[in-house]
């Protein structure tokens, strides 16, 4: 898009923790004259890092016209506008369709990424979702439910490569969830309950597969988090054995290192 001082802003405000949005997106804060912030994901305590006088509303009773209509307004005025999203926009936000819509009316934008919530949990669990040699993949994914998932990606068929997985938006299904993941990584098999990450009511909750749905109900959750699957969760809270990279393996040479002998 052609450059413009006056680029609406789709920024990240990170998983909750208000020192966890970037530099970038602080800035684009504190000199915004509009935030349009995703009231039912991000928490009112990322909005600390806004100017004294800037203006902000709210996104959640909001429609795709009713934003796009705001946008234009307060452009069309001149002034500087930032949609906030959840996590990092380019996961779960909404931002492709609002995007089209400004492209259409010649409004130019750009994005600044965020931290997402599987990353934000994997730090609180000192877990590296990529292991040596046991898993070099992860998926981030939802299950199908009112918004359908292509069949190519279905839970099940993503399962089945037992990999690292954060699944993203499911907690309205967790009987179907758990049902595939004890079939794909083992009833008895660890997984992770990673609720609002971040925020002050943060809980990471570690349960037997088989009781996923339990521990959910238990707990009373039922939404605002992750469920998160794999050998690096066990690997995460059994540390009798060291995996090793080979990237700092003394007998493996690479380009900036030649192997002791």
């Amino acid at each position: 898009m052609k450059k413009n001082k006056n680029k609406v802003v789709f920024a990240g405000a990170g998983p909750g923790d208000p020192e966890l949005i970037t530099i970038k997106s602080m800035k684009a804060l504190k000199s915004a004259d509009l935030i349009i912030y995703a009231g039912s994901l991000v928490p009112e305590a990322v909005l600390c890092w806004k100017g004294e006088k800037t203006e902000t509303k709210s996104s959640a009773g909001m429609d795709l016209n009713h934003i796009i209509d705001t946008i234009k307004a307060y452009h069309a005025k001149g002034k500087k506008i930032v949609r906030l999203h959840t996590g990092d926009p380019s996961l779960y936000g909404a931002i492709f369709e609002q995007m089209r819509e400004l492209e259409k009316v010649n409004i130019p934008y750009e994005v600044i990424p965020g931290v997402t919530a599987a990353f934000a949990a994997a730090s609180k669990m000192n877990m590296e979702y990529t292991l040596p040699e046991v898993t070099q993949t992860l998926i981030l994914t939802r299950i199908s439910g009112r918004t359908p998932v292509p069949e190519s990606e279905d839970l099940e068929k993503l399962a089945s490569h037992q990999s690292s997985m954060a699944i993203y938006l499911s907690l309205g299904h967790t009987e179907k969830v758990q049902q595939i993941l004890e079939k794909y990584y083992g009833r008895e098999s660890l997984c992770a309950v990673a609720y609002k990450v971040s925020h002050p009511q943060e809980k990471i909750i570690y349960t037997k597969i088989k009781n996923l749905v339990k521990t959910c109900k238990d707990n009373s959750i039922t939404r605002h988090a992750l469920i998160i699957v794999g050998k690096s969760v066990e690997a995460s809270i059994d540390n009798q054995a060291v995996l090793k990279s080979k990237l700092y393996d003394s007998t493996f040479s690479h380009g900036y290192r030649n192997a002791e002998k």
